[in-house]
C-alpha cells in the first residue's frame, strides 16, 4: 500500500519548520459580502444560502460583523446616474455599467469606514470608549507566524530589524486583505422560457449596522413565493474584488499616530476621527454564470441554492486568484506519497475542484524563507507539480452527497514536473508567482 512521509519523522531529522508552517501558513484575510435584493423573488433564499456559507478555508476569516448591502434602502439616488446599474433578463452589463457599479461600491465601503473596521480587527482594537480602547498585536502574532517580542510596536519602532518585522506584517498579511462583494441574482425555468423578468441586480445600497435597521436580517417578513420545481434554476453572480489599501505611508499614521498598547485617549480619538487614511481599493471583478449546470442528488428547496451559490462563488474566487497576482491561493504540501518500495509516488495537497484544480492545472512549489538580518519574508522556488490523472479531489460544497467523481479523496495528488526535493509544508501556488526567486 501506498505510505505517507509524515510530518512527524520529518521533525525527527531536524525539519520541524515545516510542520509549523503546515498548520499556519500565510493565508490571504478575506471577508465576504451580499448585495441582498429582498425585491427579487427568491432573494430571500439567496440571503439565507449565503448567510449560511462560511469563509472559504483557505483564507482567513476577517469578518468585521457587516455582511449585507441592502438593495431596498437605497434612496435618493437616480439609477443609471449614480453607478445604479441592473440588467434585465437577456440584457448583460455592459463594462461601463460594471466599472460605475464598482466605483460605487468602493464609495459606499469607504464612507462606512470598511477600511478603517478591518485595521481595528487586525490590532485587536477592544475597550467601549477612547478611554479604555488600548490595540494589541495578538492576530498578527498568530496568523504571521511571529514571537510576541517581534511585534511589540513599542519595541520594534526603536530598531531596524523591528521596523522590518513590521513592514513584513504589514506586506504578507494587511496588504492582503479583501472585501468580495457579491452580487448574486438567478434565472428560472420560467424567466427563461417567457424572458420577461429582470435578473441580474445592482450594486449599491447602505447597511443596516449604519441605520439601525434591520431590514437585511429580518426575513421573517420576507415572503419567498418558491417556485414547486427548481428545474433549470441558474444563479448568477458578479464578484467585485476591494483590498485593503496598507503601504509604508499609511502604516507610518498607525504606528505614531494612532497605536497604543495602554490607554491613550488622545491617540484613540485620532484614530476614530479619522477619515481618510484607512481605505479600500477596487481590484477587480468576475462574473459567473453556468447555463449548463445540472445538480444530481436530491435536495431541498434551502440546500439547493445554497450549492448553486456556494459553487458559483467559489468559481469566482477561482478565477480573480488567477486574474489578480497578490489574491493567488498558498496552500501547504500536506504529505510526501511513498509506494511499497520507499519510492516517491507524489505529493498531496488539501485543495481540489472548489479551488479550480483540473487535470491540466500546474503549480509551483515554493518555500518561505525569512530572513535572519531583517526578518523579511521571501518565497523561494523549488519545483513544478501538476494533478494526476484521475486524483483531483472533488471538495466542492456538497459533492459528497452528490456521490461524484473524487468527492471520497482525501486530497488531491500531484507529481513533480520540474524541480528539486520537494517537502511537507512547501507551499503550492498556481501558475507563477512574480515574488518567487530562483
Amino acid at each position: 500500500m501506498r505510505r505517507i512521509a509524515l510530518l512527524s519523522m520529518l521533525a525527527l531529522m531536524g525539519v520541524s519548520m515545516f510542520a509549523q508552517e503546515l498548520n499556519t501558513y500565510r493565508r490571504n484575510a478575506l471577508t465576504t459580502m451580499l448585495v441582498y435584493h429582498p425585491e427579487d423573488e427568491f432573494g430571500g433564499e439567496i440571503y439565507k444560502a449565503f448567510d449560511s456559507l462560511p469563509i472559504p478555508d483557505k483564507y482567513d476569516d476577517h469578518s468585521v460583523g457587516i455582511r449585507v448591502i441592502d438593495n431596498s434602502t437605497i434612496s435618493g439616488v437616480q439609477r443609471n446616474e449614480s453607478g445604479y446599474y441592473k440588467a434585465t433578463y437577456g440584457h448583460a452589463l455592459t463594462k461601463d455599467e460594471l466599472r460605475r457599479n464598482a466605483q460605487y461600491t468602493e464609495d459606499l465601503l469607504n464612507q462606512n469606514q470598511m477600511g478603517k473596521r478591518m485595521v481595528a480587527k487586525w490590532f485587536g482594537l477592544q475597550g467601549d470608549t477612547p478611554e479604555t480602547m488600548t490595540f494589541n498585536t495578538e492576530l498578527i502574532q498568530t496568523r504571521g507566524q511571529y514571537n510576541a517580542t517581534d511585534v511589540d510596536v513599542t519595541l520594534a519602532l526603536q530598531t531596524t530589524r523591528g521596523l522590518a518585522t513590521l513592514s513584513d506584517a504589514g506586506e504578507e498579511l494587511l496588504h492582503n486583505t479583501y472585501i468580495l462583494v457579491n452580487d448574486i441574482t438567478y434565472v428560472t425555468a420560467e424567466q427563461e422560457a417567457a424572458a420577461a423578468k429582470a435578473t441580474v441586480s445592482v450594486i449599491g445600497s447602505i447597511f443596516d449596522a449604519f441605520t439601525g435597521g434591520n431590514s437585511g436580517r429580518d426575513l421573517s417578513n420576507t415572503v419567498a413565493k418558491i417556485a414547486d420545481s427548481f428545474t433549470g434554476f441558474k444563479v448568477k453572480t458578479h464578484s467585485y474584488l476591494y483590498q485593503l489599501e496598507w503601504n509604508d505611508s499609511i502604516a507610518a499614521i498607525f504606528y505614531q499616530m494612532h497605536y497604543t498598547g495602554k490607554p491613550d485617549p488622545a491617540k484613540i480619538q485620532a484614530f476614530l476621527d479619522d477619515k481618510t487614511t484607512y481605505r479600500v481599493r477596487y481590484v477587480a471583478h468576475e462574473y459567473e454564470f453556468d447555463k449548463k449546470s445540472v445538480l444530481k442528488g436530491l435536495y431541498s428547496r434551502t440546500e439547493l441554492v445554497r450549492t448553486i451559490c456556494a459553487r458559483s462563488m467559489d468559481k469566482n474566487i477561482v478565477a480573480l486568484a488567477k486574474q489578480y497576482e497578490d489574491f493567488k491561493v498558498k496552500t501547504p504540501v500536506y504529505a510526501v506519497l511513498e509506494n511499497d518500495k520507499g519510492h516517491i509516488d507524489g505529493y498531496a495537497a488539501k485543495i481540489g475542484m472548489k479551488e479550480g484544480i483540473t487535470e491540466a492545472s500546474k503549480f509551483q512549489v515554493v518555500q518561505r524563507v525569512i530572513d535572519p538580518k531583517t526578518d523579511k519574508t521571501t518565497y523561494r522556488y523549488i519545483a513544478t507539480v501538476k494533478p494526476v490523472k484521475g486524483k483531483v479531489w472533488d471538495n466542492r460544497y456538497n459533492a459528497v452527497l452528490e456521490e461524484a467523481d473524487g468527492a471520497t479523496l482525501p486530497y488531491t495528488t500531484f507529481k513533480k514536473v520540474s524541480g528539486g526535493e520537494i517537502l511537507p509544508g512547501m507551499l503550492l501556488i498556481e501558475g507563477k508567482y512574480r515574488k518567487v526567486t530562483e
